[in-house]
């Protein structure tokens, strides 16, 4: 069995099993099957595999989790011997690594009945090539208390990272921007290579960046393709195989194509934006060149000024051997309510035989004898709280095996099995033709009938919605409107982030010539002359007073969602002996404190407001816990199958869902307050939400930094990334936010001009 995280690299990996099965031998009658299985794959197919089990079988874990709820589950998988797990450090950091784990388990405790050698022990292969922290990653995979065996390469791949850096740093921006401004020279850059992958981090840039090259080279139409996970199924296959054969001369996508997916006519690789991490550069790299002996080479397109920074940190990280490691969740006890319910959805668990294979989870492995008493008790009356309502009494005692005995319940279950978790989807079609993808339900609530919007990367415009299908046509006229998916903002990682002080440090040194960095030497001058540019050792805040207010910036340089919570508790502290009201903005760098009357700017109460005492008390005091655990809450209630989301085809609109899980939260608030999805919720919120283990080492590490607290009379380079996020979420009537921005961003390049000029 072989298991991929991605339906496209499930297809990839399947053709080439075959291929080398096939080569094996000479005789039709006597080759080995290799066969599919995911949540595309048919119904009649799926009970075929059943009943006659290929010699291999290519999956993914959502698909794996419902072939363990059938009954005749032991029968195909029984004679498995042997299990790869393909692109583990995907997996590995999420609730899809969780659910895995369990499977795997059950998989193990199966007496094993086709082994030729006698050895009935199911072997497990992890894959992969960007992690750090490989022997827990093997730990991980196969279980506490396991041996194994690491198997590193000798050779590590030639990678060699370009830049398109800007022809005229002068107006180049400092923050945000997709980067559409450099679409012409990435269209020359395509002349280079038979095929290029040209990846965005988000499926709105994507969409963005296909209508920009096709406006800066119309030529491209018909040989350029957008591949990301909201296409059709039958569109993005098409592509794949267009790639395969050589026959496209570019594709922009996602992370829907930076898995392991083997397309050798694949020469060039584009990275638009930064990539936010050391390993997910690698990873994409690693599309082209895709053959022994081979270059894997990137092009880094930046789409501003602070993005040049992140790919030189990014490069050297890469040289230095430097790649981000991959924490496992642990206690995930919605996935393991939801395993139980499959298990028992098939052939029945015995209780004590369960608890054992559980407990040879990493995740699971010191899950205390109150925890399981509890999930026990959830997935057979629903708790204290839902021991009234019949459709959360799903498990019960059957002959000695805890069993599913509703109809209703299996439907229901196997139809959500999995842990991804998104907004309501929406079919995108031609009125009575072809289906497009889907996009958000959010999306498409704000559009009238005539409006157009792009996706799919065409020009398109709404007609109707009907039976959750936005049917649509063909627009006459531009847009640019695209849909927004959640989850697009990816934080900046702890490796990176440290590469990009190292950088600052050595370009302040005058140790870093790469080209990136010149290219920006008048604005690192200006950060440098006009307050400081921070290396390792600082941590640097700065106090402006402009037009609206006085301004505080804080650079700890921990990433976006540790930001986010560190803003929170330095604006709590500092307020709690006096009547203010800030305005917070946050990025991967650092954070603002915004307000209208003077700010103390003494280190002393700086020095107190980052105190590490009363940490965990403090934060949950400074923001609205309850909120945040209730919006977290609504992810677990879907996974432990709390709130129903519909059948296919009928689903229930994000509304409902909301409403669903928001009003079970509140019952379990007022009547079962020792509920442990609630106690998960905001733990999850610390952890995953606002990365509390980062907050916690950025605090220990200003502790030990040289503090530098810098007047500044204007917005330096990097305040103004900062002021410019929040200039964009203010409503401003009698200036275009953009226009503004572009003011504020000339004035820094004429300070920085000047003060090139007048240097020795």
């Amino acid at each position: 069995m072989w298991i991929t995280p991605l339906r496209a690299l499930a297809n990839d990996t399947q053709q080439n099993l075959q291929a080398a099965a096939d080569a094996h031998t000479s005789d039709p009658k006597a080759s080995l099957r290799v066969d599919l299985r995911t949540g595309d794959t048919s119904s009649s197919r799926r009970q075929k595999q059943r009943r006659t089990p290929p010699f291999a079988l290519v999956t993914t874990p959502e698909s794996l989790s419902v072939m363990l709820s059938h009954a005749e589950a032991r029968i195909a998988l029984a004679d498995v011997h042997t299990v790869v797990v393909d692109e583990w450090h995907e997996l590995m950091g999420s609730k899809r690594g969780v659910l895995l784990q369990l499977a795997l388990a059950r998989l193990r405790a199966m007496p094993r009945t086709g082994s030729d050698t006698g050895d009935r022990t199911l072997r497990i292969w992890g894959l992969s090539a960007t992690l750090a922290n490989l022997d827990e990653a093997m730990s991980v995979l196969i279980g506490p208390g396991q041996a194994g065996c690491l198997v590193r390469g000798l050779v590590p791949r030639a990678v060699e990272i370009e830049t398109v850096l800007p022809e005229n740093t002068r107006g180049f921006p400092w923050a945000g921007h997709y980067g559409q401004k450099n679409a012409d020279r990435v269209a020359a850059a395509l002349e280079r290579a038979q095929t290029s992958l040209i990846f965005t981090n988000t499926r709105a840039q994507a969409e963005i960046w296909f209508q920009a090259l096709l406006t800066a080279k119309p030529d491209l139409e018909g040989d350029i393709a957008l591949h990301h996970g909201s296409i059709d199924r039958e569109e993005r296959q098409q592509i794949e195989e267009r790639l395969r054969r050589g026959t496209i001369r570019a594709v922009v996508c996602t992370s829907s194509l930076d898995l392991g997916v083997d397309f050798s006519p694949v020469e060039q690789v584009m990275q638009i934006g930064s990539p936010k991490g050391v390993g997910r550069l690698l990873q994409r790299a690693g599309r082209s060149g895709h053959r022994p002996g081979a270059v894997s080479r990137v092009l880094c397109v930046p789409t501003n000024a602070l993005e040049l920074v992140e790919i030189t940190a990014a490069r050297r990280a890469l040289q230095a051997g430097q790649v981000e490691a991959r924490n496992p969740p642990t206690r995930a006890l919605d996935v393991l309510c939801q395993h139980l319910v499959t298990i028992a959805l098939g052939e029945g668990f015995d209780e004590h035989e369960m608890r054992a294979e559980v407990n040879l989870t990493h995740c699971f492995k010191d899950l205390s004898e109150s925890e399981w008493a509890w999930c026990m008790d959830f997935i057979t009356r629903g708790g204290q709280a839902l021991q009234g309502y019949p459709q959360y009494h799903k498990v019960i005692k059957v002959a000695g095996l805890w069993r599913v005995m509703n109809e209703q319940v299996a439907q229901r279950h196997r139809t959500h099995i999995g842990t991804i978790t998104s907004d309501v989807q929406i079919a995108v079609a031609f009125a009575g033709g072809k289906r497009l993808g889907h996009t958000p339900e959010s999306f498409i609530a704000r559009l009238k009938p005539g409006d157009n919007f792009q996706f799919a990367g065409r020009q398109l415009e709404f007609i109707r919605l009907r039976d959750m299908t936005a049917q649509v046509r063909v627009a006459r006229r531009r847009s640019q409107a695209v849909p927004r998916w959640s989850g697009a903002q990816m934080p900046l990682s702890s490796q990176l982030a440290d590469a990009v002080l190292n950088a600052f440090a050595n370009w302040s040194s005058g140790d870093e010539d790469a080209p990136e960095m010149q290219a920006i030497a008048d604005y690192l001058s200006l950060q440098a002359q006009k307050s400081h540019l921070p290396g390792p050792e600082d941590f640097l805040i700065e106090r402006t007073h402009h037009k609206e207010g006085y301004s505080l910036f804080f650079y700890p340089f921990a990433g976006r969602l540790a930001h986010e919570g560190l803003s929170m508790l330095v604006a709590q502290r500092l307020a709690a002996d006096r009547e203010v009201t800030y305005t917070l903005q946050v990025n991967d760098y650092g954070f603002e404190l915004m307000c209208e009357q003077d700010i103390d700017f003494d280190e002393k109460s700086l020095r107190q407001a980052f105190d590490q005492d009363n940490l965990l008390q403090d934060i949950l005091a400074s923001m609205n816990a309850s909120e945040l655990a209730q919006r977290r809450f609504r992810d677990i209630a879907r996974i432990a199958g709390l709130v129903f989301e519909g059948l296919p085809g009928k689903q229930r609109s994000a509304r409902q869902i909301q409403a669903s899980a928001s009003l079970i939260y509140q019952v379990l608030v007022d009547y079962d307050t020792d509920n442990l999805l609630l106690y998960q919720a905001r733990r999850e919120v610390l952890e995953a939400q606002l990365e509390y283990t980062r907050i916690e080492n950025a605090l220990q590490r200003i502790a030990k930094q040289r503090w530098r607290l810098v007047e500044t009379d204007r917005l330096t380079p990097l305040s103004f990334s900062l002021w410019a996020e929040s200039i964009r979420a203010q409503t401003i009537s009698t200036e275009d936010p953009q226009q503004r921005i572009e003011r504020m961003l000339g004035m820094i390049d004429d300070e920085a001009t000047r003060l090139a000029s007048v240097s020795p």
